[in-house]
């Protein structure tokens, strides 16, 4: 067996981080959603590079319209994390011989969509030979750096908050993926937030510019990872007591006899936001969010000390750091109940 096949995404990126010499002043550090450059005047060109691979990304039930839309997706989600917005895309493509004119069409018009919901455009990009589909995308933008909502600010007695509830997105994949059985109205509405996920751009920004969230992080990986990945960039702890759970989620559990937490927790692909946002400034946090139709969700509080628990009903647990990790799982899905 050879090494790589024991690491994961993450333990490759660090290793990789330690070969790379280190640009001084940094304005945003490695490890956050997005990367940046000063141009100086408190003005930072704001950079993000993700791909979306066939084999690990892609659920067989998944057209190349979504397919494409979903890479730009899950780009611009990032952005939305730290409040920024996005000007500009490139995009590089791995494709495999045998495509037919109408599969090139196909991408090409959900790569559009995809830029044209968060009123950005295409500008240019790359295309090669791959052996599975691979859809890279780049993303430049540029914000004031006070702006910036980084993973790294999050203080003991801020609220903890996310913008929607956890558990739809996993669950339509467990349909897809698994063949479980949902009532037929909330099959369709699990499915599509599988198939066709959103990024909160238009809230990340109102949050960005209010100045009351001191840490942000985009929820893809899932929501137990998101809370350890701020965790350790804030140097604090989180207790959890009140779980954003989906009520299509929980009825999808029930049905299915799965653990509801356990989905809501390390699922991943729902592309909400998860804060920490000052308490004197939380009417002002959901006022700017509302303004969007989005009602910003309280689920615990930030502590002093490193531990992240949930507390229901009296009774805590640890928050394990789980979610979608590549070359440790080979699809999309939650690791657990599976």
């Amino acid at each position: 067996m050879n090494k790589q096949e024991t690491l994961g995404e993450r333990e490759i990126i660090e290793i990789i981080q330690k070969q790379l010499d280190r640009k001084s002043k940094m304005p945003i550090p490695f490890g956050d959603d997005v990367a940046a450059c000063d141009l100086g005047g408190g003005h930072l060109a704001v950079l993000k590079t993700d791909m979306l691979i066939g084999k690990t990304d892609v659920p067989k039930t998944m057209s190349l319209w979504q397919a494409a839309r979903k890479a730009v997706v899950m780009n611009i989600s990032d952005f939305a994390a730290k409040g920024v917005k996005p000007q500009a895309l490139l995009v590089s493509l791995g494709l495999s011989r045998g495509l037919h004119k109408k599969d090139i069409e196909e991408i090409g018009e959900g790569l559009n969509a995809g830029a044209r919901e968060y009123d950005t455009y295409i500008i240019g990009g790359d295309t090669g030979e791959a052996s599975d589909l691979i859809i890279n995308i780049s993303v430049f933008g540029t914000a004031k750096r006070a702006d910036i909502m980084l993973r790294s600010g999050a203080k003991p007695g801020d609220v903890v908050a996310v913008t929607g509830p956890f558990g739809k997105a996993a669950a339509g994949l467990k349909i897809l993926i698994e063949d479980l059985q949902a009532p037929k109205d909330v099959r369709k509405n699990l499915v599509e937030s599988a198939l066709m996920p959103r990024a909160r751009l238009k809230e990340g920004l109102a949050l960005g510019t209010s100045k009351t969230v001191t840490a942000a992080i985009d929820s893809s990986d899932g929501l137990a990872w998101s809370l350890h990945e701020v965790a350790k960039a804030s140097n604090v702890g989180f207790i959890i007591d009140k779980l954003p759970i989906a009520e299509e989620a929980e009825e999808f559990a029930k049905s299915n006899k799965l653990d509801l937490a356990e989905l809501t927790l390390y699922g991943g692909e729902e592309y909400e936001l998860v804060l920490s946002v000052k308490q004197k400034g939380w009417q002002k946090a959901k006022q700017a969010v509302a303004d969007f139709g989005c009602e910003l969700m309280p689920i615990g509080k930030v502590t002093k000390g490193r531990n992240i628990v949930l507390s229901d009903n009296g009774k805590t647990c640890t928050i394990e750091p789980k979610g979608y990790e590549h070359f440790m799982t080979d699809v999309r899905i939650s690791k657990t109940n599976t």
